[in-house]
């Protein structure tokens, strides 16, 4: 600007005076010269200016795809966990569903086993009640068959012996006799 004003101060001086210096006498060419140089200064400066900003936006767009294939592979990172894991998952809960599968198999035949101990032993049970049952009812039929040859031999003695010394005798025998013969 300052050159501008000195130029054109010196082109008003050499008009006055009749002057002409040539082609760098001419304050336009001088204007022209500040002028390219303005421009040329100012385009580096923005020129500068736009590379920093464009160079900004570059890293940043490649930050920002690093951070986005990053991410991708963490994902697929997870995926591949979380597709082990679930196969894991899958894998246990198939062995705890045989290992069930076996107990119940095991529970089954426990109880097929225990149901057949307590068959056998109320089938046990019930023979030991009739034995006991046959028992008691041969035992009622040898009591009942003591007291009735008994009273048979009773009926049959008196029959027979009629007088005092062997009545006694007799009697003293049937007493004796239901204690022998239990």
């Amino acid at each position: 600007m300052f050159g501008t004003a000195w130029a054109a101060d010196k082109a008003a001086q050499a008009a006055v005076e009749g002057q002409d210096h040539g082609f760098f006498g001419n304050p336009e060419t001088w204007v022209a010269i500040a002028f390219l140089l303005f421009v040329v200064l100012l385009g580096k400066l923005l020129w500068t200016k736009v590379g920093e900003l464009l160079d900004k936006r570059s890293d940043t767009i490649a930050r920002a795809l690093a951070d986005a294939d990053r991410l991708r592979n963490e994902a697929a990172a997870a995926k591949a966990q979380a597709e082990k894991t679930l196969a894991q998952a899958t894998a246990e809960a198939e062995g705890i569903l045989a290992q069930a599968r076996d107990d119940v198999g095991r529970m089954q035949a426990r109880a097929a086993t225990s149901l057949q101990h307590q068959i056998a032993l109320r089938e046990q049970q019930a023979l030991d009640r009739i034995a006991q049952s046959e028992a008691a009812a041969a035992k009622q039929v040898r009591d009942t068959t003591v007291d009735v040859a008994l009273s048979a031999t009773r009926s049959l003695l008196r029959e027979q012996v009629g007088s005092g010394k062997s009545q006694d005798l007799v009697d003293q025998a049937i007493a004796e006799l239901p204690r022998r013969l239990h």
